[in-house]
């Protein structure tokens, strides 16, 4: 008699539940340059061409899974502060896990935070661009600082004196994360204060003070007593802060550490709990007679520190338009993979209609990032300096406010297990709205176009100028050009209306630009889902006849 704890052998197999099948996998280990089609050619097509190597290079180590795995380390495992070191001395340290140090060390020895002000080659923008946005697709907190570092030469440089102590070390490719005086380090960083509470946007509002240590003027010493609500990457070496002076709002350069080896008294109060951008420390701190050099002209602070904010704010583009492109690379990966009804998902066509959809506004994105860098680039044509002070604001803008709607869409392609905090989306829809927000909101930018208009009436010449370039290209974007041109008859309740002349402005750049480079599958596509139609459309309304297997496949590489 067999024993009852005695089974045959197939029973002893009962607690195998499932074999693991249908399943997607991580999307690692793949070259996230040469696997962007679109990015390729706006790279050779702007101007870029000579760095495609380097580039190739850049995109295979950005796409590896190990380099993956360290934008996943630097946001589970934030920045910590520390007021005092453990015999009470103050010391405002913020430390941070070591992938956040390899992400900053790989941006800052490979140009991301200065290129375009060394490297006397053209192109040098675009290529910056193009790198900045393989590099924003593994993480973008860490891009804060590297931003404000590549921002902040053109507003130093309006201080000569100031600039010749502190570019140097500004654009060294050598990363020294160490907190100690800047003549002892061959790397900085920088970073930026600007908002106050009862101000925000409102810089002008600040009461933050400025008193002269001696004569005062441009590039002489002052001591700052005062709030920044905001100050971000308070590790950085040396701040540009707003503060009022005897003759108004102006820009300084305050430094972490004074000449004579002393910590200077910019005090960090505690760091920002953000629903996104964890890796990157945010900070409120107070000035309390924190020494700092003017920089510009006294009470010219807006205009002085425009010159980096202007820099920052087309560096959001390049987050967003990143964040859109790896949405869509994970989107089209596990969609691949994984079947549901009979078949794989990119075989089933309102899953197509949805990955092309995607796919479309992440390549209009980074077709109209990439032209702004070209522009950047040749500033000493008029046309091109006129699209950087219009087209700048109206792609922050749009760019930054269609990516959060995006980044949910794509989520949503992988189901359940794309909101588990195990999957990249949380991270990249948590950090979808911050571009939108930071360096001005939509209304700013929207006010900002305004602005430009009004003061320099060329750049609607110049916007009107860069349509034509495609028009007989595609009837649809002819009509709304023409449609658009009213709009710009009629300046009253402009302010009113100005985020829908915006949003019209901005499809019909990408329109424009789609048109003039992308294959007919995707530019007729765009134009006609985005122009012809009334209002805001989710995505996965692509009209009859789009060629939605081809859109995807051009997007997968």
């Amino acid at each position: 008699m067999t024993a009852p704890y005695e089974q045959d052998s197939a029973s002893r197999f009962l607690a195998d539940t499932h074999e693991v099948q249908n399943v997607s996998r991580e999307f690692q280990d793949v070259n996230l340059y040469t696997t962007d089609t679109a990015l390729q050619a706006a790279v050779h097509r702007e101007g870029g061409g000579w760095a495609d190597a380097e580039l190739e290079k850049f995109g295979a180590l950005t796409g590896s899974a190990d380099y993956l795995e360290l934008g996943h380390l630097a946001n589970k495992f934030g920045p910590e502060f520390d007021p005092q070191d453990r015999f009470g001395n103050r010391v405002d340290l913020v430390k941070y896990h070591p992938a956040y140090h390899t992400l900053m060390k790989t941006s800052i020895e490979h140009g991301i935070h200065a290129s375009p002000w060394t490297d006397r080659v053209d192109g040098t923008h675009v290529v910056r661009a193009a790198k900045s946005y393989l590099q924003s697709q593994v993480e973008a907190g860490h891009g804060c600082p590297i931003t404000m570092t590549f921002a902040a030469i053109p507003s130093l440089r309006l201080q000569p004196d100031l600039a010749a102590i502190w570019e140097p070390k500004i654009t060294s490719r050598i990363y020294d994360p160490r907190n100690i005086p800047m003549e002892q380090k061959q790397g900085v960083t920088i970073g930026m204060g600007m908002t106050e509470k009862q101000g925000g946007s409102d810089v002008r509002s600040n009461t933050t003070r400025a008193y002269p240590v001696g004569q005062g003027g441009p590039g002489q010493a002052y001591e700052l007593v005062g709030h920044k609500f905001f100050l971000s990457a308070p590790m950085c070496d040396a701040f540009l802060v707003l503060a009022q002076a005897p003759g108004g709002l102006t820009c300084f350069l305050v430094p972490r550490w004074r000449p004579d080896g002393s910590k200077n008294p910019l005090q960090v109060l505690r760091l920002k709990r953000k629903m996104g951008n964890v890796s990157n420390a945010s900070s409120e701190i107070e000035l309390r007679g924190a020494l700092a050099w003017m920089v510009g002209q006294e009470g010219r602070g807006v205009r002085t520190i425009i010159e980096m904010v202007s820099m920052t704010r087309f560096d959001c583009m390049i987050g967003s338009s990143a964040g859109m492109r790896m949405a869509v690379a994970q989107a089209l990966h596990h969609c691949s993979l994984r079947s549901a009804f009979g078949n794989v998902l990119d075989q089933q066509p309102l899953m197509q209609n949805v990955l092309a959809d995607l796919a479309l506004e992440s390549e209009a994105a980074m077709t109209l990032t990439l032209r702004i860098a070209h522009a950047m680039d040749n500033c000493h044509n008029e046309h091109e300096e006129l699209m950087v002070r219009l087209a700048t604001a109206v792609g922050k803008y749009w760019i930054c406010k269609r990516t959060p709607n995006h980044a949910y869409e794509a989520m949503e392609c992988i189901g359940g297990s794309g909101v588990m905090e195990d999957s990249p989306f949380p991270r990249l829809y948590r950090e979808a709205p911050i571009n939108a927000i930071w360096e001005g909101s939509g209304n700013v930018q929207c006010l900002d176009v305004l602005r430009a208009m009004q003061k320099t009436p060329a750049v609607v010449d110049a916007f009107f100028a860069e349509l034509k370039t495609a028009r007989g290209g595609n009837a649809v974007l002819d009509g709304y050009v023409k449609a658009l041109h009213h709009e710009f008859a009629d300046f009253n309740d402009l302010e009113f209306r100005a985020r829908d002349v915006v949003d019209r402005m901005a499809l019909a750049l990408q329109a424009s630009l789609m048109v003039r480079h992308a294959p007919a599958m995707a530019s007729d596509a765009f134009c006609t889902s985005r122009l012809a139609g009334v209002g805001q459309h989710n995505y996965g309304t692509l009209p009859r006849g789009t060629d939605a297997a081809g859109i995807i496949n051009r997007a997968r590489g």
